[in-house]
């Protein structure tokens, strides 16, 4: 899905920013990728998906290290 349509964002791109940048604030988002700063419309929604991707991450981090150990 389209979070910013001023600059093409959508929440896949920020989910692999937070995967493969370790983005984790508005402030990086809108560094790396705009988000937020023509009309400002998305930053609610991309505000939304960058907490998700970031609980993911922080999820997946958690999972492979408890399997690392096992």
């Amino acid at each position: 899905m389209y979070v910013c349509l001023c600059h093409n964002v959508t929440d896949a791109r920020i989910h692999q920013l937070v995967r493969t940048e370790g983005v984790s604030t508005m402030r990086e988002l809108r560094e790396h990728l705009g988000v937020g700063t023509q009309c400002g419309k998305c930053a609610k929604c991309a505000k939304d998906v960058l907490r998700e991707a970031v609980s993911e991450a922080r999820c997946e981090g958690a999972c492979s290290g408890m399997l690392a150990t096992a």
